[in-house]
């Protein structure tokens, strides 16, 4: 398989995400289609729950501040990082909205 250098693009370094506590629990970290308000307010208490107790909780925010990543990530919603001033690449609902 040929390696293919893309110009821009920066390595990840991931070495952090195998002893993630979320590891296997995708389920709690990421939105069904048509998540309720109530659903999501329940699936992120307890995303957040698990993220209290991960050793690379800071180093997961980190990650999803700077690659303008989706979900719930150390500890944070979209909304939370949102509101700390990182903002994703194609905001969805509200924050288009806002504008």
């Amino acid at each position: 398989m040929a390696v293919v250098e893309v110009e821009g693009l920066v390595p990840v370094d991931e070495d952090w995400m195998p002893v993630a506590a979320c590891k296997g629990l995708t389920h709690l970290f990421f939105p069904s289609s048509a998540e309720r308000p109530q659903a999501r307010e329940r699936r992120e208490a307890a995303a957040r729950r698990v993220c209290a107790e991960c050793s690379v909780q800071a180093e997961c925010r980190g990650f999803a501040r700077s690659h303008h990543e989706y979900g719930f990530w150390g500890g944070e919603s979209e909304d939370e990082r949102h509101a700390a001033g990182y903002r994703l690449i194609a905001p969805i609902g509200v924050r288009a909205r806002a504008g």
